[in-house]
């Protein structure tokens, strides 16, 4: 498939997906006003899914550095790294990012950081120890096209919405189990009122999922924006071969973190297409490693 297409169609069920959350918040959050008519439940729900959200934003750079155990990288130990981050922020237009290591085996890297200006490339020491200059071209120009695209600011979005959701459905069970809520006689407001509840309970799960589809979606987008910055689709395929080759997981994962590694840090993106159940795909943060590089190289992969 042409890469343009898939960029193309990505960013097409990127949105669609955005709207689908859209369409799961405003109906959990009317569901609850509903139930309760009380507009005041939904307006503390979103001081405090978004108050305790924008630090997080802010201070992603630092945050995720911490968890990661990351440390700056000098030009003279990680000069492929140095001149590649160069090269690729050249060419996608972009300030050069500030570069981290984390020393670990296990192949992999991220991006992170609010915006252009103060965005991080972070790779392990395995994964530059074990790729050639091409495949290390690969791996940053993705992590360069999740900068481009904004990535961070619209996984932390689909966060807030989810965190949203979930925040709301506690407050409504928690009130609920304390005796609160709407009392009617009459049965189609009873039936009404029973759906209502089905349906807040439900609603973070919905907004579970759709968040981790995101984050598979821009997988996919960054994999294919990062192949238009080489022109070179061998050397990211290449490399994600070897990161779904690598058996072990990293020595120290962080779930809250996972999704923004290029590979699964747990180490399940070594299955192959078809051996993954559709429910561990349906939680998983990541695409098959197959699926992504039978994307970038078609039928031949």
């Amino acid at each position: 498939m042409d890469l343009y297409v898939e960029r193309a169609r990505n960013i097409r069920r990127t949105w669609l997906l955005i709207t689908g959350f859209l369409v799961v918040v405003i109906a959990a959050g009317y569901a609850v006003s509903w139930y309760y008519q009380n507009p005041a439940i939904l307006v503390i729900a979103v001081v405090i899914a978004v108050a305790t959200n924008f630090y997080a934003y802010w201070a992603s750079d630092k945050l995720v550095l911490s968890l990661n155990k990351a440390r700056p990288a000098t030009r003279e130990e990680f000069y492929d790294f140095y001149t590649v981050a160069e090269n690729m922020a050249i060419t996608a237009g972009l300030p050069t990012p500030k570069l981290y290591v984390i020393d670990d085996p296990a192949p992999n890297a991220f991006a992170t950081g609010r915006d252009e200006a103060h965005a991080v490339i972070c790779a392990t020491t395995g994964l530059l120890s074990m790729m050639t200059r091409p495949e290390i071209e690969g791996v940053i120009a993705h992590e360069m096209s999740h900068i481009k695209n904004r990535d961070m600011l619209l996984m932390t979005v689909a966060v807030v919405l989810a965190g949203f959701v979930a925040l709301l459905a506690q407050i409504f069970i928690r009130v609920a189990f304390w005796g609160g809520g709407r009392r009617d006689d009459n049965g189609g407001n009873l039936l009404v009122a029973a759906l209502a509840i089905v349906g807040i309970i439900l609603a973070p799960l919905a907004a579970k999922l759709i968040e981790l589809a995101i984050s598979r979606r821009r997988e996919y987008l960054a994999d294919a924006s990062g192949v238009l910055l080489t022109r070179y689709p061998e050397g990211l395929a290449s490399a994600l071969t070897k990161i779904g080759n690598y058996q072990v997981p990293m020595q120290h994962p962080n779930i809250a973190t996972a999704h923004l590694f290029i590979g699964d840090p747990f180490g399940s993106q070594k299955q192959k297409a078809g051996t993954a159940g559709w429910i561990e795909s349906l939680f998983s943060t990541h695409p098959p490693i197959h699926d992504r590089v039978k994307a970038l190289l078609g039928p031949k992969a």
